[in-house]
């Protein structure tokens, strides 16, 4: 986790040479640092009054399955834009889906503890060094600044936002120490480089590489020229394993005749064996190593690693709640009568909460008082089971209303113009039917490509810390990185008021998380703590137990493959199969029309674990639903102004997916 923790190149190298950038001059796109595909500045578009678009077709009715935050924030866009007629099916009694701030044990509030970030816990805004978080161009920056969320810099492992971070590699033997040793990196400037010898040829090879390639980035990124650059990198790394990069050659020096090719970082086994555990910046890398060497790219080189910041809520400085819609209530009833978590808008869960309770300025009434008042309708308790293409074109959904309660559970349907689907892709494949889509509007290479998505796993174990361990403690580092399976410890506090802090037990991914799922919860917090006792002792410079700060009783273990309600934390993608992602990212431009089905949310991205591709996500499907009905656009912007994910020329057979239609 520890080299180039919040990696801040990209937005520090924007702010340096912003002025000496050549560039189109057109509001639509994208400044840098953003994600390179689609080259769009969606932030633009959607803080305009009234947002994407005037509706002329305001009846046209509309089914969203999942209120998660590509759910809530399509639902929003396209309620701020004229739609009356609005249903937004959830399964489960919360809405937020993968973004689970946990308040205490089974999610209920508790004196003094607070929030635990079970899912999503750390927000790239996309600014450039020299501006606030909230000023960068991005859709989190947006959202945050219009729900007045207060944030704070997260304290990543080797960043300048810790006191400390702690490295135990191979029990603590690294650099030939004669005696366990947990190396101690203090980084208060931002540019100190790790301690040790191998942990600074390690770091040394990684630079090098990474800012290269973010150089050479920026100064294409938004030109004219910016989509081939990119295809050209996608060509040549598509293909490749970020295993096989971190090994691959290095090159001396960039050539315009090869405008895709950076080489790789060069690294010896042993190199790469201890790059394998400390990783590049949002966590150890090793789980992520036979993944698709792009998603490291676009992660690193493009901002997500940026700026990290942890979000607070909709409080104030000493972490109370500001006064906010249904605050005060008692409880939350969907349009039914059922029902769901009231809102705390406390952590990064206010996001969600915000997106349903806080009124838009366009509108007369709150998302969620549109729903209760009109023909729009929340479903929560509601689970999908079947989509039916009809003759007339509409499409039926089927679902189980009330399904938590057997006894009173009724099987339903109704029809609807468009419907948005923003589960995670297993969750369509085991529990959801589609019947009658023929192959012009659902191809069998879609369905497929969804069916294959690779989902990871991840497992978080949170309990509370004692605040004298922040406080007082002067040998223990506030962040610990070993190859131990516990993996990522992080202590931090949120404010001085709540009386625990919080820490991260353990934080892991892939083969590291699977690890872990034969140990119930209880048995899994005392063996974490048991580990990361062991590891202080053993090390001879801090021989100190750590346990007597930790709240073991009130810890709390997520784990998203065995949460029924996602079946996995993120959709990642294997080397070899880029493309077929980028398909399903285009579907609703190409497909939607004929269909009347939307592919939305991170189930359809290649931006794995941030929440910014269920924004731009929800906003491509805002876009094409505005288009595909007749919208007027606001802002001067037209379809012609969106740019389209780019496929392989050379795949006669996949052509059909380079056509544009503008309605």
């Amino acid at each position: 986790m520890t080299i180039g923790s919040s990696f801040n190149f990209p937005a520090e190298i924007a702010q340096r040479r912003q002025r000496e950038k050549r560039s189109i001059h057109n509001k639509w796109r994208a400044r840098f640092p953003n994600p390179p595909d689609l080259c769009f500045d969606y932030r633009t578009l959607v803080e305009q009054e009234n947002g994407v678009a005037h509706a002329t077709e305001k009846d046209h009715k509309i089914c969203i399955i999942g209120a998660g935050i590509t759910g809530l924030t399509t639902a929003r866009e396209l309620y701020r834009c004229g739609f009356k007629n609005i249903t937004l099916l959830e399964k489960s009694n919360r809405i937020g889906g993968r973004h689970l701030t946990a308040l205490g044990g089974n999610n209920t509030n508790t004196i003094g503890r607070p929030p635990f970030e079970m899912g999503a816990m750390r927000m790239p805004f996309f600014n450039q060094s020299n501006e606030r978080p909230k000023d960068g161009r991005s859709l989190m920056a947006y959202y945050a600044s219009e729900f007045e969320l207060v944030h704070s810099d997260f304290p990543n492992p080797g960043s300048p936002f810790v006191n400390a971070t702690g490295i135990y590699l191979r029990e603590g033997s690294m650099d030939g120490n004669s005696e366990p040793t947990l190396l101690i990196w203090k980084n208060a400037n931002g540019n100190t480089a790790p301690p040790g010898e191998a942990l600074g040829a390690v770091f040394a090879k990684w630079k090098l590489f990474a800012e290269r390639m973010t150089q050479k980035i920026f100064e294409h990124y938004g030109s004219e020229h910016w989509e081939q650059m990119w295809a050209a990198i996608v060509k040549k790394y598509e293909g490749i394993s970020f295993r096989d990069l971190v090994k691959m050659p290095s090159i001396d020096t960039w050539s315009q005749s090869a405008p895709g090719d950076f080489g790789g970082m060069g690294m010896s086994s042993t190199e790469s064996a201890i790059f394998y555990s400390i990783g590049i910046g949002d966590g150890s890398w090793g789980a992520f190593y036979d993944v698709c060497s792009l998603y490291p790219i676009r992660t690193a080189m493009f901002g997500f690693s940026s700026h990290l910041q942890l979000i607070h809520g909709r409080v104030n400085e000493d972490g109370t709640p500001i006064p906010s819609p249904y605050f005060d209530a008692s409880e939350t009833k969907d349009s039914r009568g059922l029902v769901f978590n009231k809102p705390n808008y406390i952590g990064l869960g206010a996001l969600a909460e915000s997106l349903l309770f806080i009124k838009p300025t366009e509108t007369q009434q709150s998302l969620y008082e549109h729903f209760i008042d009109s023909e729009s309708e929340l479903l929560t308790h509601s689970s999908a089971t079947k989509l039916t293409k009809l003759n007339n074109g509409k499409i039926r959904v089927h679902y189980d209303w009330n399904h938590t309660q057997p006894d009173n559970m009724q099987r339903l349907f109704s029809d609807f113009d468009s419907v948005v689907m923003t589960l995670p892709s297993w969750l369509i494949e085991t529990q959801i039917l589609l019947e009658n889509f023929n192959q012009d509007m659902l191809s069998f290479e879609t369905i497929s490509a969804y069916k294959t998505a690779h989902w990871e796993t991840s497992c978080k174990v949170y309990a509370p810390l004692k605040k004298s361990f922040l406080s007082h403690n002067t040998k223990i580092p506030q962040t610990i990185v070993t190859d131990s399976f516990i993996h990522d410890v992080y202590a931090y506090r949120y404010n001085d008021s709540s009386t625990y802090d919080c820490i991260l037990l353990s934080y892991t991914w892939e083969d590291d998380a699977t690890k872990l799922s034969s140990f119930s919860d209880e048995e899994l917090v005392k063996r974490c703590i048991k580990e990361l006792d062991r590891i202080l002792l053993k090390s001879t410079n801090i021989k100190q137990k750590i346990s007597p700060y930790i709240g073991h009783k009130q810890a709390v273990v997520q784990r998203w493959m065995n949460d029924k309600h996602s079946l996995g934390c993120a959709k990642l993608y294997r080397a070899g199969t880029y493309y077929d992602a980028v398909k399903l990212m285009k579907y609703n431009r190409d497909f939607s029309y004929i269909s009347g089905l939307y592919l939305c949310g991170e189930s359809f991205s290649v931006d794995a674990g941030w929440t910014e591709p269920c924004f731009r996500g929800a906003i491509d499907t805002v876009i094409n639903i505005c288009n595909n009905t007749h919208a007027t656009f606001n802002g001067g912007f037209t379809m012609r102004d969106y740019p389209e994910y780019q496929i392989e020329k050379q795949d006669t057979s996949e052509m059909h997916y380079n056509t544009t239609r503008t309605v």
